[in-house]
C-alpha cells in the first residue's frame, strides 16, 4: 500500500486524509504541529474505515520525520487570510510555513511527490518550486481542479445536465483571474455556447471566479474544504493508480503557452510519476492574453518575496 503524507491537520487536510482513505488510495498520515488534533482525527477517521471495513491506516502526529517513505505529500499547512489581512501580509507569512514544510520534506522524504494546496496557491507552489530543487513534474498546486468542480456544477445548475455530462475546465491563477474555458465547454458533448446566451455564459464564468467568496459569504467564518479536500483526493488518485488524466493545475512552465519561469494554471497530464507532461490546448486571444498576466503577476510577487529576504 502507498503512503500519502498530509501536512495540516485542519479542515482541507483532514477531508482530503478522509477521502483518501476511504476510496483505499494509501495509508495516511496526518502531521500537524498541533499534534493533539491530527491524532484524535486520525483516530476518529480509523473508527470510520473500521465501520467502513477498510483495510488503510491512518495515523496522526506532530514528528514530522512521520513523511518517511512517502509517495506523495499534500501541503495544506498556513495561515488563512484573516480581516485586515492584505494579500501581502499573506504570502509573507505562509511563505516561512512553505520554506520550513519543503526543508523538511526534502529532509525526510526527498523522492516524494508534492502537492501545493496551501494559498496563495499559484505563489506559494512557485515558491515551493524554487526552494525544492525538484524537477517540476514532481511538485505543483491543486488550484484548478478545485474550480473545475465550481464551474462544472454551476454549468450543471443552469443547464440541468447530470455534472458526468459535461466537459469543462477552468485555467489560469487559482484567485480573481482564474479562466473558465467558456468557448471549449460542452453538455452531452454539444458546444455550451449553442445551449446559453452569452449573458448567461459570461453570469457562469463570473460566479466561478467567485466559487470560493460565495461560500465564505454563507459560512460567515471558515472556507470550503468539501470541494477542495475532494480535489486533493482526486489528484492524488491520477497519481497513484497512473491514470494518465489530464487535470488541470499550477505548474512551473518553461515555454508553454509563451509563458517561462512561472507558475500557472494549467492542464496537464497526471500519472504515477507525477507531472507526465503540458497539454497545451487552443485559446481565444484573449485567454490567452490573460493567462500570460497572471503568469506575471505571479512572478512578480514572489520576485518581491525574495527581495524583502534580502
Amino acid at each position: 500500500m502507498d503512503k500519502v503524507a498530509i501536512i495540516g491537520a485542519g479542515h482541507v487536510g483532514a477531508t482530503a486524509a478522509h477521502i483518501i482513505a476511504q476510496r483505499e488510495l494509501a495509508d495516511v498520515v496526518l502531521i500537524d504541529i498541533a499534534g493533539g488534533i491530527a491524532k484524535g482525527k486520525s483516530i476518529d477517521k480509523m473508527q470510520a474505515m473500521a465501520i467502513q471495513g477498510s483495510r488503510v491506516t491512518v495515523t496522526g502526529t506532530d514528528d514530522f520525520s512521520a513523511v518517511s517513505g512517502s509517495a506523495i505529500v499534500v501541503v495544506t499547512a498556513g495561515f488563512a487570510r484573516g480581516p485586515g489581512m492584505s494579500r501581502t501580509d499573506l504570502l509573507k507569512k505562509n511563505a516561512e510555513v512553505i520554506r520550513s514544510v519543503v526543508a523538511q520534506i526534502n529532509a525526510y522524504a526527498p523522492d516524494a511527490i508534492i502537492i501545493i494546496v496551501t494559498n496563495p496557491l499559484d505563489d506559494m507552489t512557485m515558491l515551493a518550486y524554487g526552494v525544492s530543487g525538484k524537477d517540476r513534474s514532481k511538485i505543483f498546486g491543486m488550484g484548478g481542479v478545485l474550480d473545475t468542480g465550481r464551474f462544472v456544477y454551476f454549468i450543471s445548475q443552469k443547464t440541468g445536465a447530470e455534472p458526468a455530462a459535461i466537459e469543462a475546465m477552468v485555467i489560469g491563477a487559482h484567485g480573481d483571474k482564474m479562466i473558465p474555458l467558456v468557448e471549449l465547454a460542452k453538455v452531452a458533448g454539444e458546444p455550451l455556447n449553442d445551449k446559453l446566451s452569452r449573458e448567461e455564459l459570461v453570469e457562469l464564468a463570473d460566479r466561478t471566479r467567485r466559487g470560493g467568496a460565495e461560500i465564505i459569504s454563507h459560512l460567515k467564518t471558515g472556507s470550503a474544504y468539501y470541494g477542495p479536500g475532494t480535489a486533493v483526493a482526486k489528484m492524488v488518485e491520477a497519481i497513484l493508480q497512473d491514470t494518465k488524466e489530464v487535470l488541470p493545475a499550477a505548474i512551473y512552465l518553461t515555454g508553454e503557452y509563451g509563458i517561462n519561469g512561472a507558475v500557472i494554471g494549467v492542464p496537464a497530464v497526471f500519472g504515477r510519476n507525477g507531472m507526465e507532461g503540458v497539454k497545451e490546448i487552443a485559446l481565444t486571444a484573449d485567454e490567452l492574453a490573460g493567462l500570460q498576466e497572471a503568469a506575471d503577476d505571479v512572478r512578480t510577487a514572489v520576485e518581491a518575496l525574495h527581495g524583502q529576504d534580502a
